[in-house]
């Protein structure tokens, strides 16, 4: 194996060289779990912890490694046992608002080429739940490719109308409809995965995604829990993120199912994922039209004529509202972290005069 075979290209090599540790090698992590971590070359994998000066500068949870980062190491115990000192760019990466009323992004991934989004095929497809993961990837610069899940569930007719549904909220996207029960469009899936390619398993809990984990890695490797009668679905069973190299060379992550995905300063990925709406903006009369009220709005003269569909419009706003609340008050945290930040170091400059 060589670190192409792990997803490593020119551009990574770029951004190493300007890093300046020719004394460090270059590994994938593969594992995340609190400071502990797996880290992986084209030799091995083994255990790594990030040095002091790393946990110590870092100012958020952003500026540590996550699952998919490329990051420079230096080799212990006759290799057993890496030590992480640097964190080399990343390309793209999914993240999110932390889950509770904490104001902070929190990493998911790091490197995704492709984003396989699943959503379950239930009686009434969750196209909300559906654009907020098309906003987190559209924001981190991943392609996406949903996968609607558990297809043996509806009729062929039932399908092909969510299939028609996710055109309407993502037009152009590549829709795999996968069954584990029949097998069904899980050969399709494997040879659309590429030998050196990220991909990583989004989706709610219990919607699937660890039974087509498996079957991509060609064994019952995690354990999946049974489907409620109630409602079709599983409990979530992934406890932690990872990178697995497939047997066709692809690489996946697979994530916990995320309860929340919470919104921060993702403007710009929710116009291009309701591209309609920003499209419409621009014949507003007004340039800083809020689009609610205002006369000669004209997405709410396309809502009234059924040019655009309401329920996406109520999306795109409530979107856009989370969006900047949080912004703003991610801003505000920040801005007194750096104050007391300013303040901690006056402080030990007066101890060190005295």
């Amino acid at each position: 194996m060589e670190l192409s075979d792990l997803g490593y290209d020119r551009w990574f090599q770029e951004k190493r060289e300007q890093l300046r540790r020719p004394d460090c090698g270059v590994a994938r992590i593969t594992r995340g779990d609190r400071d502990r971590y797996l880290v992986r070359n084209e030799l091995t994998e083994v255990q790594a912890e990030l040095t002091g000066r790393m946990l110590f500068s870092a100012e958020s949870s952003q500026d540590l490694p996550c699952v998919g980062d490329w990051v420079l190491v230096q080799y212990h115990n006759d290799g057993a046992f890496a030590i992480v000192h640097d964190l080399i760019p990343r390309r793209t990466y999914l993240r999110r608002k932390a889950a509770g009323k904490d104001v902070e992004y929190q990493m998911i991934a790091a490197n995704i080429d492709f984003g396989l989004i699943v959503q379950a095929c239930a009686e009434r497809l969750n196209l909300r739940s559906l654009e907020r993961y098309l906003v987190m990837v559209n924001e981190g610069h991943i392609d996406p490719i949903i996968l609607l899940s558990k297809s043996d569930l509806v009729s062929e007719d039932d399908l092909e109308k969510r299939i028609a549904e996710i055109g309407l909220a993502r037009g152009g996207s590549r829709v795999i409809p996968v069954s584990s029960v029949t097998e069904g469009g899980l050969d399709m899936l494997e040879q659309s995965l590429t030998r050196g390619k990220t991909y990583c398993l989004l989706g709610p809990s219990g919607v699937g995604k660890t039974t087509v984990l498996n079957r991509l890695l060609g064994e019952e490797v995690f354990d999946t829990n049974p489907v409620r009668e109630k409602d079709g679905r599983g409990r979530h069973t992934t406890a932690r993120r990872q990178l697995t190299v497939l047997v066709n060379g692809a690489l996946l992550v697979d994530t916990p199912g995320l309860r929340e995905l919470g919104m921060i300063a993702v403007g710009e990925s929710i116009e291009e994922s309701f591209s309609e709406f920003h499209r419409l903006a621009g014949g507003c009369r007004f340039n800083d039209c809020t689009h609610t009220t205002e006369d000669g709005c004209a997405i709410l003269m396309a809502i009234e004529t059924g040019e655009a569909s309401l329920e996406r419009y109520q999306s795109y706003m409530k979107l856009k509202k989370e969006s900047d609340f949080h912004q703003l008050s991610y801003i505000q945290r920040r801005k007194k972290d750096k104050q007391f930040g300013r303040m901690i170091k006056s402080v030990k400059k007066q101890i060190r005069k005295k």
